[in-house]
């Protein structure tokens, strides 16, 4: 990335004058961040909305910043709204460490003569708007808005941040993660209308996932699914079971996604088992490495990290989010070097474990938001040649977020929606207000869909790396799933790819007993293997439920009769996990029976 060489590109680096901290920055920027620095300070826009992915280093580019300005009198305090108590918390350390000295404690009344500022919660402005708007009003102020996304959870607190932090000086917005897709106006942030009348908006600074990851910024992650047989008892008492990644109505995916994540159950052992063997490997090449699983509540998180313990012989970090000695877990487990971490939602976002390499997505929740934010506490590289590897359960909608790690999304209000349409990126303020709270008290969800969990299995599905799948369905603790939890750690990002497509090669080679199809596919020039991506793949199971939807009505028979019925003469696992060569002999099979009854 380019940027401007100019005066300016020193500016961060100012000497102190009298009455102030040395300002400067911990470390030498990046060229993204520097570049937006230039960008900035060639504006001085009172609004600037930086969009970068989750552990490019938005923090310090903030803070650099937000020296830059105190030491040229644009500005003479900072105030810091951040998403959690956690992350105010750690806002404070990471600004003291370049000599800006923020208060995360302040409640109220005059500050203290030795603090430059505060780092404060959207929830603790929501319920004092008033309180900073006054501070704000006495002395020209920088408002930091992290995960800015927050301040348009509920109705409340947007309006509340747009009354405490209206008259600021400068206001500078951050986010990591892809907006939401609700209509609600977050504050301070700019909307443009397109072409097509819908306003969109738009952000002064991106630096996205693709462009992270070529920089070496970030890790390349790889994704391991676990599909696998699931059964439970219906609050009606009828007993159902279902195969986790078919295709079944919204609820059946609900139940079955939470069997799966049961802990008396075997999916989640044996997915834990997989995740600790994938760890030892990677801290062959990384000792510090370290594993997060992520619960969606307490019981949960307690049941997790016990089943760890059974399975490693050592306990794991648990952090619950009302505990109050949460942040010190955290801040222990980052500096030490234990194997695993187990949390509720609050390490989703923002908390800076750099030595966390492999997770486990143990939780329900099914936004875009939350699952980039997830994710993101992985990829902070520290070296190059670093990769994460991230476990996931076989639903659909996760392995389409998985591949389109590098898609950037802004925020769209007045989005038009078809009579029957189903957005799968859309978020309701209820999802968001679930995903983001703090505290892990029952949300209802259990008597919404009440059923008891009664059996389940795991299944080692595929790999996704990179928009390409790769792998052969096979149980846990089978010779092919070995394969791909033997990858090393250090890796480059094509190396990666050339070993995925290895152990795939390898596997078609047994599977059809040639043992030369490995070498016959290797000799191949890389950029000419036939390697499906998820959207090909996609298209493929959208043309099969299309046509199967009008042989439904030629027949008469139900869905779930055909595609059984094309499982048994064509053979292959259920559609979310057949292959691409599976899916188009049964998209010519259901033709020819539509041709028959013709």
């Amino acid at each position: 990335m380019t940027t401007t060489t100019s005066a300016t590109n020193n500016h961060h680096l100012s000497p102190a004058f009298p009455g102030r901290a040395p300002w400067g920055t911990a470390n030498k920027l990046r060229a993204w961040q520097q570049a937006a620095m230039d960008r900035y300070i060639q504006t001085q826009p009172r609004d600037f909305l930086a969009v970068a992915t989750p552990g490019a280093g938005k923090t310090t580019f903030a803070l650099t910043l937000a020296s830059w300005l105190l030491h040229h009198h644009v500005v003479q305090q900072v105030t810091v709204v951040a998403p959690t108590e956690h992350l105010k918390k750690q806002w404070a350390e990471a600004a003291a460490r370049i000599g800006i000295k923020l208060d995360p404690e302040y409640s109220a009344g005059p500050l203290g003569r030795e603090y430059h500022g505060i780092a404060i919660t959207y929830a603790g402005v929501g319920v004092r708007p008033m309180l900073h708007r006054n501070r704000i009003e006495q002395r020209k102020t920088l408002v930091i808005l992290d995960e800015i996304h927050h301040a348009g959870d509920s109705k409340s607190w947007g309006e509340a941040c747009l009354e405490a932090f209206e008259p600021a000086t400068r206001r500078l917005a951050l986010t990591g993660t892809p907006f939401r897709s609700d209509t609600n106006p977050i504050p301070f942030v700019t909307y443009e209308e397109g072409n097509d009348g819908i306003r969109r908006s738009s952000a002064d600074y991106t630096y996205g996932y693709g462009n992270a990851l070529g920089d070496g910024v970030v890790r390349p992650v790889i994704f391991l699914s676990y599909s696998g047989n699931m059964r439970w008892r219906t609050k009606a008492g009828d007993e159902i079971a279902a195969r986790l990644g078919e295709p079944m109505t919204k609820d059946a995916v609900s139940q079955a996604w939470r069997t799966a994540l049961d802990p008396r159950g075997d999916w989640m052992p044996n997915v834990l088992r997989a995740a600790d063997q994938r760890l030892t490997e990677v801290r062959k090449s990384i000792p510090d490495a370290g594993a997060l699983v992520i619960a969606s509540d307490q019981e949960q998180a307690r049941a997790y990290a016990k089943l760890i313990r059974e399975i490693t012989g050592h306990g794991a970090t648990l952090v619950l989010s009302d505990d109050s000695g949460a942040s010190q877990r955290i801040d222990d487990f980052s500096h030490s070097d234990d194997r695993w971490m187990v949390a509720v939602r609050m390490v989703s976002e923002g908390v800076d474990v750099p030595r966390l390499a492999v997770g486990v997505y143990a939780t329900t929740i099914s936004t875009p938001l939350f699952f980039a934010q997830a994710v993101g506490r992985f990829v902070r590289s520290r070296r190059r040649g670093e990769t994460a590897s991230v476990f996931l359960p076989t639903v659909p909608m996760l392995l389409g977020f998985a591949n389109e790690m590098e898609v950037e999304r802004d925020h769209v209000l007045d989005k038009p929606k078809k009579d029957g349409e189903e957005d799968p990126y859309a978020e309701s303020e209820k999802e968001m207000d679930e995903a983001n709270k703090e505290q892990d008290e029952d949300t209802g969800e259990q008597e919404q869909f009440s059923f008891e969990a009664l059996e389940s299995e795991a299944v080692f599905d595929r790999v996704l790396y990179d928009g390409a799948e790769f792998g052969m369905q096979a149980h846990a603790g089978s010779e092919e799933e070995q394969d791909y939890l033997g990858i090393p750690g250090l890796l480059e990002p094509d190396q990666v790819q050339m070993l995925l497509q290895k152990r795939q090669a390898r596997q078609i080679a047994h599977s059809r007993k040639k043992p030369d199809a490995e070498a016959d596919l290797l000799e191949i020039p890389a950029e000419r293997r036939p390697v499906v991506t998820h959207k090909e793949l996609l298209e493929l199971r959208k043309q099969l439920n299309t046509l199967v939807g009008a042989y439904v009505h030629q027949s008469g028979k139900p869905h779930g009769v055909i595609h059984t019925e094309l499982r048994r003469v064509c053979g292959g696992p259920p559609s979310a996990e057949a292959t691409a060569g599976q899916l188009s002999e049964r998209i010519k099979k259901v033709r020819e029976w539509a041709t028959r009854m013709r």
